[in-house]
């Protein structure tokens, strides 16, 4: 049995499990989106698993990646640099990206 959820359930579904602060509120927008692309794209629905988001997706500031990768990334090449490794959600809110782990 499945479940719809809507982009507020899907935000809400993280501090219900206790994975608030995963990733932030508009990280849990953004992942959303780009989990619900990638459906329409493969044409195959996911199960939302709060625990494997957490644990296959990470948010981070620039500096926050640089620290935790060993790069010395820059605003200007983070984003070319940072997709020929992994998938990279980017949107524009505290300077903030979501990486699947890598």
């Amino acid at each position: 049995m499945k479940r719809n959820v809507n982009e507020y359930d899907f935000v809400r579904s993280f501090d219900e499990m206790n994975r608030g602060d995963n990733f932030s509120r508009a990280g849990r927008f953004a992942l959303f989106e780009y989990l619900t692309d990638l459906e329409d794209d493969c044409g195959i629905e996911f199960e939302l698993d709060v625990i494997a988001l957490c644990c296959d997706f990470s948010e981070y500031t620039l500096e926050e990646y640089n620290n935790a990768y060993d790069t010395q990334y820059t605003e200007d090449n983070y984003e070319e640099e940072i997709s020929n490794n992994t998938i990279l959600i980017n949107y524009y809110d505290e300077n903030k990206f979501i990486i699947q782990n890598w």
